[in-house]
């Protein structure tokens, strides 16, 4: 797995709230979004890995729950982690209000 230490200390230092931060919503999205645009890249390559995609579903689903619960809590923090991270907010409240 591509997904090593200092890649993961690089994107937390980057979305911390604070110093001792890594269990903020904004840093589990962000370490969900890459681990799951890391996962996609893998599916290009291998279309049959049907295991690795259910752990894809349930990381989507991870990253769809922290959004909703940071929408519900504070919309500013939710619009701040849409954009910085670059996700859709369309297709995001969509999924949200079960339109899809």
């Amino acid at each position: 797995m591509s997904f090593d230490t200092l890649k993961k200390k690089e994107i937390i230092e980057h979305f911390k709230i604070h110093d001792n931060d890594t269990g903020s919503p904004e840093v589990q999205i962000a370490l969900l979004t890459n681990r799951i645009t890391y996962l996609t890249d893998h599916f290009r390559i291998h279309k049959k890995d049907h295991h690795s995609r259910r752990g894809l579903l349930k990381l989507v689903s991870q990253r769809k729950k922290l959004l909703a619960y940071l929408k519900i809590v504070d919309r500013n923090r939710y619009g701040t982690i849409i954009e910085r991270l670059g996700l859709r907010k369309e297709a995001i409240t969509s999924i949200l209000e079960g339109k899809r």
